[in-house]
């Protein structure tokens, strides 16, 4: 099972859209997908219309409560199976503090339950804490949603200043598969320079960096007001808008992601008990 992280802790730059619609469409393309709404936003859970009560079973509870993720998961279509989340999530990185191996939990809960799927998307917490930790230890992939405009340029440094320290510390198979372009304006200027800038970035990525060989996918998530309008109907844009551009763009994506090869198998350490601190970067070390 690929499983791949979908993150930027910048938010409002199409990171759940992203999750939500490559997810749909990979299944619509006969994969089988599971989607764990790491987000305490449970912005991914709301677009399938699924709110969890309290007394119900979350991704919380997974990570807190030694649940499974069979126990919380809802199947939302033949090929597609959502593990949703809750805002009680946002307390789960102070109740994991003291733990041992708190930074592998979801890693180790994902080994128990991969049968059956070949793609797992992981939609990460706007945020460079525990919970995403979590996701980057237990994901092979990573692939980062931009929005072009240079402002959300400035956290990418710091980003995978977080990958390269989770892949030497506790994962040592992760890696940048690539950045897609949200909320893109073909033809304007300053969108053309941001692509330009990104590309140039990953070029000059070194051998043993994380972001080696990684790419600025070719398709590019076009401005579409149908992204915007599904969420209120619990739907992703394939079932509320199909013709849209929206619908288009990550159907294209989609597949540009499935024609990547998967990344070749490594043995991973999840014995490690390391503090917080040693895996996200103070926010004063990282760079611009």
């Amino acid at each position: 099972m690929r499983v791949i992280a979908i993150i930027n802790q910048k938010g409002g730059v199409g990171k759940t859209t992203t999750a939500v619609n490559v997810a749909a469409a990979l299944a619509r393309d006969g994969q089988h997908v599971l989607l764990v709404d790491l987000d305490p936003q449970a912005h991914a859970s709301i677009h399938f219309g699924i709110e969890i009560g309290a007394e119900e079973i979350s991704a919380y509870d997974v990570l807190t409560r030694d649940m499974a993720l069979a126990d919380a998961a809802r199947r939302v279509t033949e090929r597609f199976v959502l593990v949703p989340s809750h805002i009680d999530l946002v307390g789960a990185e102070l109740e994991l503090a003291e733990r041992p191996q708190r930074e592998t939990v979801l890693a180790r809960k994902l080994a128990a339950y991969q049968d059956g799927f070949d793609v797992c998307l992981i939609d990460c917490a706007p945020s460079l804490g525990l919970l995403t930790v979590n996701a980057l230890a237990a994901a092979e992939e990573i692939i980062i949603p931009l929005q072009p405009h240079f402002l959300a340029l400035q956290g990418l440094g710091r980003l995978l200043q977080t990958v390269t320290l989770v892949r030497q510390a506790l994962n040592p198979r992760l890696r940048v598969s690539g950045v897609v372009l949200c909320m893109h304006e073909r033809g304007t200027k300053l969108a053309q320079e941001v692509q330009d800038d990104v590309a140039r970035f990953l070029a000059r990525a070194a051998p043993g960096d994380a972001w080696f060989g990684a790419r600025v996918f070719a398709t590019t998530i076009r401005r579409n007001i149908k992204l915007a309008e599904c969420p209120s109907f619990g739907q992703t844009v394939f079932d509320y808008a199909p013709s849209s551009h929206g619908a288009e763009d990550y159907a294209a994506l989609a597949r540009e992601i499935l024609a990547l090869a998967a990344p070749a198998a490594s043995p991973q350490d999840t014995s490690a008990d390391l503090s917080t601190s040693a895996a996200v970067p103070a926010a004063d070390a990282a760079p611009a």
